[in-house]
Order: C-alpha cells, then sequence, then structure tokens
C-alpha cells in the first residue's frame, strides 16, 4: 500500500522540480529578449543557459565560421565541434579522425535534431580569433580518442586557445567557455 503513495510522492516531486525549471527558462529568455539578462558569470553559475531537448528557445541563431556548436547523444551527452561554414562543422569523430562534416552527418546516429551555439547574453555565437584555422588545420589528422581524456570537447578547447588540457564533459568544458569569453554561456539553437 505504501509503494503506491512513494511513486505518486515522487512523481509529484518530479513534476513540481520540472515546472519550476521551465518557469526559470521562461524568465531569463523573457530577460534576453528585453536585454536584461546576466552577461557576466554569477558565482557558481557559468553557463545561463544549457542546450534543452524539452525546452525550445524563442529564437534560431545563425551560425557564423568559428562558433563552438553541440548537440545531445541519446539524450544524455553532449558532443561539440567547430561550425565551419555552409551546413559544414569539424568534429572530432569517436574513431579518433578530426574531420569535416554536413551538419545531416553530424546529428546521424544520435539523438538529438537540433545543433546549438554557445552565444552571448545577446544572442551573439561566442567566436575566438584563430579558432577556425587550428580547426581546418586538424582536419584529417587521428587522436587517441577517449571519452573522458582525449574527446571533442578537448578538441574544441584546443581549437579555441591553442591548449591540450583534459576537459571530461561538457560542463567542463562550459566552466572554461565562461571564464575565457569572460561571461555566461547561452546555448542557443542554430538556425541550418
Amino acid at each position: 500500500m505504501a509503494l503506491p503513495l512513494i511513486w505518486l510522492g515522487g512523481a509529484t516531486l518530479g513534476a513540481v522540480m520540472l515546472a519550476d525549471r521551465r518557469e526559470k527558462r521562461h524568465q531569463l529568455e523573457h530577460k534576453r529578449r528585453m536585454g536584461k539578462a546576466p552577461s557576466m558569470p554569477e558565482e557558481g553559475q557559468h553557463v545561463a543557459l544549457k542546450p534543452s531537448l524539452w525546452h525550445p528557445g524563442h529564437k534560431q541563431v545563425t551560425p557564423q565560421p568559428g562558433a563552438i556548436i553541440c548537440c545531445f547523444v541519446f539524450g544524455l551527452i553532449e558532443h561539440t565541434g567547430i561550425w565551419l561554414d555552409d551546413h559544414i562543422l569539424i568534429e572530432l569523430h569517436g574513431n579518433g579522425l578530426i574531420r569535416a562534416v554536413s551538419t545531416d552527418r553530424f546529428l546521424a546516429g544520435r539523438t538529438g535534431t537540433k545543433i546549438y551555439i554557445a552565444c552571448s547574453h545577446d544572442h551573439q555565437p561566442l567566436i575566438d580569433a584563430g579558432v577556425l584555422e587550428r580547426a581546418e588545420s586538424a582536419i584529417f589528422q587521428y587522436r587517441e580518442y577517449d571519452l573522458f581524456d582525449n574527446n571533442c570537447h578537448r578538441f574544441v578547447w584546443s581549437c579555441l586557445t591553442g591548449l591540450e588540457e583534459s576537459l571530461p564533459s561538457f560542463n567542463d568544458l562550459n566552466l572554461r567557455l565562461a571564464v575565457h569569453f569572460k561571461q555566461q554561456i547561452y546555448w542557443d539553437e542554430a538556425r541550418v
């Protein structure tokens, strides 16, 4: 008898948490439309708006060469790369090959159907000088791929900074991006 009550309580708590998260996201998106969204990272918060399969944003951003992009893999982890041009991007594939692929190929075999771009509070893609040149020069090279130590996030970071540093997760990449660009990171859906 107690088990159904526990399930009901858990479902109710989950629904309340989801509704609260959705409301906070809508408030942040409204602030962005009004030009009042925070640009600087607050203590412990470097990613203001994460990519979301469940809460689509209200604005799509046109990718620009050198933009940092991501998509979901099986709804659990994110895969990152660098936008090259005209529906082509550069990624480190799981077999270790750095390659230029179409947006369709980037999403193929993954559960995500959308590409997201790392942006500023005012929907501008965050791009740094030299990122595109480093990414293009790496095409057709191999890396000893490792899911936690030598992954797509490390590749993106090396293209951005020229540094080879371990980034085990998407959150680690976001923390570094916020420090590098000196602002909060907003992941907006790409207009592709």
